[in-house]
């Protein structure tokens, strides 16, 4: 079973003000959670390889090589907009 304790520290780190109601309350669910997860120890996985992946997908690379841009491409680009410590400042992406 979880502390009432650990649960209060739960809700401070998700940053959620529970009543005293709702604490038993997830305290009494996670304690399930956690109870049902303590059945993956009885399992016997001596004879089991280990996998990091079960989908048979692979992730595609490439080689990382530098490569010379054409000058007016690169004027062109640095026309474009402001240019701070010799770098394109754009719009914040958020």
């Amino acid at each position: 079973m979880i502390s009432n304790e650990d649960i209060k520290h739960i809700a401070e780190l998700s940053r959620l003000k529970l009543t005293s109601d709702e604490e038993k309350k997830y305290g009494e669910q996670i304690g399930s959670i956690l109870k049902y997860i303590e059945k993956l120890d009885e399992v016997e996985v001596k004879n089991i390889n280990a996998t990091a992946s079960v989908s048979g997908l692979a992730d595609v690379l490439r080689s990382d090589d530098v490569k010379d841009w054409d000058r007016g491409e690169v004027e062109a680009s640095l026309n474009q907009g402001e240019v701070e410590n010799h770098q394109i400042k754009v719009k914040r992406v958020l």
